[in-house]
């Protein structure tokens, strides 16, 4: 299981950044409290940590799997879908718990939104150098989760079923649980 990482120091990150190998992409997410602080994923955090002469400073460490990612029933382009870690430390950098994939809507028409704001819940994200994009839900609580996955997909549905199952209420909830686990 891989883990997601709250860092602090953002200026630390850019200047390690520039001299990761060609080749390597690290996705930090700025985190929208601000403070030159940002959320990456494992893979990230070894280029960050290999391109310095100690390891970077982690405020928080949040199992992956605490994000969790509803890919419902019609999923496609999958080979341009970001990566896992990306995608959720993305959620996390937003103050979000989870994250659904809306690309298609329920009639498997091609969804079309531009976002008005980094704050907007939806965004696109793709996997770099991928071909088709893909269009996201993110989630601040539980509650937005079940009404927006009702209004989406039915009350009766496993979309649903996937959002009364999110593991926190909030990301308030989401932070304590782990700064108090240690994990």
């Amino acid at each position: 299981m891989g883990r997601l990482h709250f860092m602090p120091d953002g200026e630390e990150m850019v200047r390690r950044r520039a001299r990761v190998s060609k080749g390597s992409v690290v996705e930090a997410w700025a985190d929208r409290g601000g403070g030159g602080a940002f959320w990456v994923g494992e893979d990230s955090r070894r280029l960050l940590d290999e391109a310095g002469d100690t390891p970077m400073r982690i405020r928080l460490s949040v199992p992956d799997d605490a994000v969790p990612v509803f890919y419902g029933p019609r999923l496609c382009d999958v080979e341009s879908l970001p990566r896992e870690e990306s995608l959720r430390a993305r959620v996390l950098s937003m103050q979000g718990i989870a994250a659904a994939w809306i690309t298609l809507d329920r009639f498997g028409e091609r969804v079309s939104y531009e976002p008005k704001s980094p704050a907007d819940p939806i965004f696109h994200l793709r996997r770099p150098g991928g071909g088709a994009g893909h269009v996201w839900r993110r989630f601040e609580t539980k509650r937005e989760a079940v009404d927006f996955m009702r209004e989406a997909y039915g009350a009766e549905s496993e979309a649903v079923e996937w959002a009364e199952m999110l593991p926190v209420d909030d990301f308030e909830s989401l932070l304590r649980r782990f700064a108090a686990s240690g994990a």
